[in-house]
């Protein structure tokens, strides 16, 4: 892949204010993309689009909140008015409530599955209807390992991730057998990596907010972003252990699970510092967490 296959391509991008989000816009726009940026937080949004600018792109900063729906179909007709096409949509946006089930409002549970879920309904939607019109597009959903071998307390998170995992997959058949071979479905599985997800994610757990380990480098999934950008797969699993854990897991489901709950449990509740429950980033952005990086591995 070269920076000329992305020249004047137009990609959106949800959850583009931080993570993998950012990186994939900064690294779009270095290519001569187009990026349409997606987020809660207008003004990192405005600060993002004078950066992609500045590397060589065009850029749009467009404030969504991708669990509501006419703030996502907004999204996309600002896109097209602004660019005339999307060539590239990325469901990117993503939170989580971490904890016991029953120790978490209901509420927060609910406004993950809104955020996770449904908002890549909506996105996968209107990318689509425009995918049609164009007859040609490529869809990106960001799930995770945990759509694919679920862990304790992520547990409306894990439910978010592995519907993701599901509505990929229908969509997936139903480009293939409509013969729409210009139409793309990827889905991304990353481990755990160095993002700010951790400080945004409402905590009950009583203790710090530890990744499961191990921790990666968010280049790697925003590397992979832009490479399907140009060279679509059905699924691709970000992090070297999950490469293992999820063909395991299809083979000795047992096994793996309980394996992921240890390692969740010791992270998260046995190994972690105390900590008071916060609710963050499920209602409402917070200023915490600007950059792709978390900061994690630095330490």
């Amino acid at each position: 892949m070269t920076d000329q296959d992305l020249n004047g391509k137009v990609i959106v991008i949800t959850g583009a204010s931080s993570g993998f989000g950012k990186g994939a816009a900064l690294a779009f726009a270095e290519a001569g993309s187009s990026v349409v940026l997606a987020a809660r937080r207008g003004e990192l949004l405005d600060e993002l689009a004078n950066e992609c600018v500045a590397k060589g792109g065009k850029a749009l900063a467009v404030p969504t909140d991708v669990s509501e729906k006419t703030d996502v179909e907004q999204l996309a007709h600002a896109a097209v008015a602004a660019f005339e096409h999307i060539d590239v949509w990325i469901n990117n946006a993503g939170q989580a409530a971490l904890g016991r089930f029953e120790a978490i409002p209901l509420n927060d549970h609910v406004q993950v599955i809104k955020t996770d879920l449904l908002g890549t309904v909506y996105g996968s939607y209107f990318a689509l209807q425009q995918f049609h019109r164009q007859q040609a597009g490529t869809l990106i959903n960001v799930s995770s390992v945990l759509g694919k071998i679920p862990s304790p307390y992520y547990a409306s998170y894990a439910a978010s991730k592995y519907g993701i995992t599901g509505l990929s997959a229908a969509l997936r058949q139903e480009v293939a057998e409509n013969h729409e071979d210009s139409i793309h479905i990827c889905t991304v599985y990353p481990m755990s990596h160095d993002t700010p997800f951790f400080d945004h994610a409402s905590n009950y757990s009583g203790h710090e907010v530890t990744p499961i380990p191990p921790l990666y480098d968010p280049q790697e999934v925003v590397d992979t972003l832009v490479r399907l950008a140009t060279d679509p797969k059905d699924e691709v699993i970000v992090g070297n252990a999950g490469k293992l854990m999820v063909p395991a897991h299809g083979l000795t489901p047992g096994l793996v699970e309980g394996m992921m709950a240890k390692e969740t449990q010791a992270a998260l509740i046995d190994h972690a510092p105390p900590a008071q429950d916060t609710q963050d980033n499920i209602y409402r952005p917070t200023a915490e967490g600007t950059e792709v990086s978390g900061g994690r591995l630095k330490k």
